[in-house]
């Protein structure tokens, strides 16, 4: 099949993708089409929002959909790296035996990552990196493909350990969870306090998903796209000679060259589910916010202004 002929079948999937996931998540379209941008892509995705929005119900719902493996991490202060990996253990022969643990998924939710000390926190991160462990010396692969969803709530910081800016600059997206509206919220009562229950069909398959992520590598994007991605990333570093004044104002620090490789991997996936064969301009800056908005560290003028990330970044634009 041609890659013209896998693009269309695609943005038809997508479609119906999106509408099996509504029988159960009512809303949240832009986080659930953040969250599959990352998945096409092959990236990772942070999740910020407070408690009760369904974020667990959220993952597993759109895990069932892809056909793909679920498990959930809750990340509490005494979380060991092993309790994550998985462990050697002596067996009835006494011979050792490696026990797989939890990151070992397909889809991994890990459930407050900023409640864990830094050591457990890196072991998840190396494995998002590498997209593989090293236990006792023995090195295991895993599964593909392999997504991370972390989550963390953002009006409770007490013991938490934030994850640095390097640890936070591994994820592809930061996605802001708000509240649903009215008219959502009712919904979301009335499918919750019934007795129906909604099945969720699986549309794609473990190979199908690594079949579209290859595809959304080789979709071709023009140069003068290209350009604009590294320029709108460079335009966020106070030091450079092309960042704007109120960026020099308002920031301490802006993205590095990662955060050029995802806006451009994340355009194509755009592109690709909107039936677009290769991202023009407006993929870029419909998805530069979700990428840019854990990259940039506002300075205390910013704070004090309350200027958001995500004005500084429609600024950029």
């Amino acid at each position: 099949m041609s890659d013209v002929a896998l693009v269309e079948k695609l943005v038809e999937k997508h479609q119906d993708l999106k509408k099996e996931i509504a029988k159960v998540i009512v809303g949240q379209d832009v986080v659930i089409d953040q969250i599959l941008l990352s998945v096409f892509s092959g990236g990772h995705a942070l999740l910020v929002g407070v408690p009760g929005l369904a974020k667990t119900l959220m993952v597993n719902t759109i895990s069932k959909a892809l056909g793909l493996d679920f498990k959930r991490i809750q990340f509490t202060p005494d979380l060991m790296p092993s309790d994550i990996l998985g462990a050697e253990i002596l067996d009835e022969n006494r011979s050792f035996k490696f026990i797989k643990g939890p990151v070992f998924s397909n889809i991994v939710l890990a459930d407050e990552i900023n409640r864990t000390p830094p050591k457990t926190q890196a072991a998840l991160l190396e494995a998002m990196q590498e997209r593989s462990v090293t236990v006792s010396g023995h090195h295991h692969a895993l599964a593909t493909p392999y997504f991370v969803l972390a989550t963390q709530n953002p009006i409770e910081q007490e013991g938490t350990y934030p994850l640095p800016e390097a640890q936070l600059d591994r994820f592809m997206f930061s996605i802001l969870l708000q509240y649903p509206s009215f008219e959502e919220e009712v919904n979301v009562v009335k499918n919750t306090t019934s007795d129906k229950k909604q099945k969720i069909r699986a549309l794609f398959s473990a190979e199908e998903i690594v079949e579209i992520q290859q595809l959304i590598r080789r979709i071709p994007v023009a140069d003068n796209v290209v350009e604009y991605a590294v320029r709108l990333v460079g335009k966020t570093r106070p030091n450079s000679p092309e960042a704007p004044q109120f960026v020099k104002n308002y920031l301490d620090w802006g993205a590095g060259p990662r955060a050029s490789q995802n806006l451009i991997l994340a355009a194509k996936s755009h592109a690709a589910v909107n039936g677009k064969f290769s991202p023009d301009i407006e993929d870029v800056q419909a998805v530069a916010v979700g990428i840019l908005r854990h990259r940039i560290i506002k300075n205390y003028k910013a704070e004090a202004e309350g200027i958001s990330e995500e004005k500084i970044i429609e600024d950029l634009f």
